[in-house]
């Protein structure tokens, strides 16, 4: 019962002028003394944008294609969440303190709260974006399995707290533009989830190239075939089902809920796809990306 009292549903923290989940938060100051390493890798997405996929693909890349390898402990475990602190589990900090190098690391940080001895270091970046309006949707389904955030309360509502940057991580048009522009001057592979869905061969040789680790064909389509949505759902290394129910909330959704693009369409109404477009045009005014809502 402590677990539930401790996590179940506090209000957002602000750092920086950015909401934070309050554990993550508090987890910022510990992970300011990280010390990373020339071989790091991190991976970074705003929230609900193919983040344990590509660290999947990613650990298999780095594991030579080698599923018995893959199995050897949850994602969580393989790929640390930076920013990662709930009562009751390990910080990301603490976990990775157990990883050989070289190491993936994972974060979901705007490079306002990301600790500078990463960028200062050079340290390559796999970004992943998806498009605005999916991840507005997964994000309100995740917000209420998941009791570490607040109560999402309505579809409408929630909606609202999206587009006005009030919700964990804050806004999805600064996250994604700021990480596009540092791809100028740092090493940054910028992927598009829509593209990976699209054609995940495709995607997974940019990123073998990118990070210097060159492949078999055979050992590529391996890659594709096990880190398929459909796969990764039923995979206890990746599906997030070891997470107790004190922390997920199983009955609302899975943690990997369809993986699709254009699942907004069941969620929008029109007006509210109207009330979308018109704010999504006016803060992504002048911006160079262009995403895809459907296939």
């Amino acid at each position: 019962m402590e677990l539930v009292q401790d996590t179940s549903r506090p209000p957002l923290e602000y750092v920086k002028g950015v909401p934070l989940i309050k554990y993550f938060a508090e987890a910022l100051g510990p992970l300011q003394n990280l010390q990373p390493r020339s071989d790091d890798l991190l991976i970074s997405t705003y929230p609900k944008s193919g983040t344990t996929w590509v660290s999947e693909v990613l650990d298999m890349i780095y594991q030579g294609g080698d599923l018995k390898k893959c199995h050897r402990a949850t994602i969580m475990d393989r790929v640390p969440f930076l920013e990662f602190k709930s009562p009751g589990c390990p910080t990301g900090m603490e976990v990775l303190k157990d990883i050989p190098a070289p190491r993936l690391l994972k974060t979901h940080l705007p490079l306002a709260l990301l600790p500078q001895a990463l960028l200062d270091q050079k340290v390559k970046v796999v970004y992943v974006a998806r498009n605005a309006k999916d991840v507005a949707v997964s994000a309100y389904h995740f917000y209420r399995m998941l009791k570490v955030h607040p109560d999402p309360g309505t579809w409408d509502s929630f909606l609202d707290k999206f587009m006005a940057g009030e919700v964990s991580y804050g806004f999805w048009h600064k996250h994604v533009q700021e990480w596009w522009e540092l791809s100028c001057t740092h090493p940054v592979l910028y992927l598009f989830y829509e593209d990976m869905l699209e054609n995940p061969k495709r995607e997974i040789r940019k990123i073998v190239e990118f990070v210097g680790r060159p492949l078999p064909e055979e050992t590529l389509d391996s890659i594709v075939r096990h880190t398929s949505f459909r796969k990764m759902k039923k995979n206890p290394m990746t599906n997030y089902s070891n997470l107790p129910e004190t922390f997920l909330d199983y009955s609302t959704s899975s943690f990997m809920r369809k993986g699709t693009v254009g699942d907004w369409k069941n969620t929008f109404t029109v007006a509210q796809n109207e009330r979308f477009d018109a704010d999504y045009s006016e803060k992504m005014a002048g911006c160079s990306l262009h995403f895809r809502y459907e296939l």
